[in-house]
């Protein structure tokens, strides 16, 4: 039984502790956080791949009781004509497509570990990472210190451990700033919109809405941008400036947007589109970096915290099956990297509205995109991978 130092309590981190406690390994979570910051950040939607994934680890019923079921989508054109309108999700009520707040989930997935018996660890500032003989060590800002067989980088797109492990690993600008808000004052659509995701492709901004059952609609819209914001200018924005910045872009359209980001009374959370170039290294030693850490992408294709949720749970059987770490390790990687990678380039893609392939090192070609079949495959906890 390996124990594993899991730097990060987020989606990725929380997910990877119950996945390898079910596997039978020693997780401990280190979380920078004084708490388990269930008010931090926005909303996102799980697809199915990553709802399979929770039930794959007996996490469905922790995060179900949370937010609300997205079975439809509606594609919406400028003019507020409908081109589109799909199912979304299986009939199995566990993988039906859910919208719900970001530090919500990781505040689920946390209480679910702690529940399960894994430590979690609050106020664990990283500082740096050391590889010996003995094991990897994990310093904390505090002066303390952890040392472990593994030590897996679950924090996030700023991560400390990829600084420390991939120094040369910066993110870039994915040519878009992102808006969401929340607003219970949105005007009532003619249109039955339960369970439905409706996606505006608008004329200068791309925008997505949802209403919960009890009234609240949540909301996303993406500019594109040439430079990302500075933190200057993030730290300065007055309560109402970014509602007021979009609401003229979206009145060009003649759809329900700009009414939408009008009735928003709480202030819009902002932030760029940002991801990890592919290619970057995710192991040095015993350090791997999973989710955000090593894979970023662009927020486009909604895939982020499900591709998260895939990691945690393939990590866990790899380490299970394969003989030994290192042999995990491998496997891992290479049954991770063409998903992974397939979706960066695909949402660097959209929201960059071009067809060229995201930027990897030279003499490394990208790799072929996995089947769902094979992605359905690897995450069911009853099959091996070796």
């Amino acid at each position: 039984m390996a124990r594993v130092l899991v730097v990060g309590g987020g989606i990725a981190g929380a997910a990877a502790a119950l996945a390898l406690r079910k596997a039978g390994q020693d997780a401990v979570v280190y979380e920078a956080h004084p708490d388990s910051a269930e008010d931090v950040g926005a909303f996102l939607t799980l697809a199915g791949n990553g709802l399979q994934a929770l039930a794959e680890i007996d996490a469905s019923d922790a995060v179900t009781s949370l937010g609300f079921p997205l079975t439809s989508m509606r594609v919406v054109d400028a003019t507020g004509a409908e081109t589109a309108h799909v199912p979304l999700g299986e009939a199995d009520a566990r993988l039906r497509y859910r919208c719900l707040r970001r530090g919500e989930l990781s505040a689920a997935l946390q209480a679910e570990a702690v529940r399960r018996g894994v430590e979690i660890v609050h106020g664990a500032r990283l500082v740096s990472v050391g590889d010996g003989p003995e094991g990897v060590t994990a310093h904390f800002a505090d002066g303390g210190s952890a040392t472990g067989d593994l030590l897996l980088g679950a924090d996030g797109l700023h991560s400390t451990v990829r600084r420390a492990t991939a120094p040369t690993a910066v993110p870039c600008h994915a040519g878009q700033r992102v808006f969401y808000g929340y607003t219970a004052d949105a005007p009532v659509s003619d249109v039955d919109e339960t369970a439905c995701i409706t996606m505006i492709r608008g004329s200068a901004v791309a925008f997505g809405h949802m209403t919960s059952p009890g009234g609240e609609t949540s909301w996303f819209a993406r500019v594109d941008a040439d430079e990302p914001l500075t933190a200057d200018e993030i730290a300065h924005a007055g309560p109402g400036h970014w509602r007021d910045l979009l609401v003229p872009l979206l009145r060009a359209d003649r759809t329900a947007a700009a009414d939408i980001v009008a009735s928003t009374k709480a202030p819009v959370l902002v932030t760029d589109a940002t991801e990890i170039p592919n290619g970057t290294p995710w192991r040095s030693g015993r350090t791997l970096l999973i989710g955000d850490a090593a894979h970023a992408a662009s927020p486009a294709t909604g895939q982020g915290a499900s591709m998260a949720l895939e990691d945690a749970v393939i990590l866990a059987k790899c380490l299970r099956d394969a003989p030994d770490p290192e042999s995990a390790l491998t496997l891992y990687e290479t049954l991770r990297r063409p998903r992974v990678e397939y979706n960066t380039t695909v949402s660097g893609n959209i929201s960059r509205g071009t067809h060229t392939p995201t930027p990897r090192p030279t003499g490394t070609p990208p790799p072929p995109r996995p089947s769902d079949d094979d992605i359905t495959r690897q995450l069911d906890w009853s099959t091996g991978l070796v």
